[in-house]
């Protein structure tokens, strides 16, 4: 697993315990080698948010109970791959980022200020 460090150079925070969420399903957004993906952006996830991913074949929405996944709904705070928020973003349907819970390795996808400009109101 790489270094639990968020996207400010601190220790990494949990993101959701519930819904659990993580490449590890720790809570946390950690990654590693292995997380093609790059599940390491901590979103407050919103309906637009949910609906633009779905359109483009990323449905978190529908429950998969044989997975244990009930589907996520707008508040919920989930670990997101960086090059889908980042896609959200720019086709402006970005949703709120927990900066504090954003393990640094989305840096390598989305630059900081994209994601601060979506940091909820406490974290800047």
């Amino acid at each position: 697993m790489h270094p639990s460090r968020n996207v400010l150079g601190l220790p990494l925070a949990p993101c959701s315990l519930e819904p659990r969420t993580g490449w590890f399903r720790d809570g946390c957004c950690n990654t590693d080698a292995n997380d093609r993906g790059s599940h390491t952006v901590c979103a407050r996830v919103t309906t637009e948010f949910l609906a633009y991913l779905k359109e483009n074949g990323n449905d978190l929405m529908t429950p998969a109970p044989a997975h244990g996944f009930r589907g996520l709904k707008a508040g919920d705070q989930w670990c997101v791959c960086a090059a889908s928020w980042r896609q959200a973003h720019r086709a402006g349907r970005g949703c709120p980022v927990v900066l504090q819970s954003t393990h640094e390795a989305a840096l390598k996808i989305v630059p900081l200020e994209e994601l601060m400009q979506h940091a909820l109101a406490d974290e800047v």
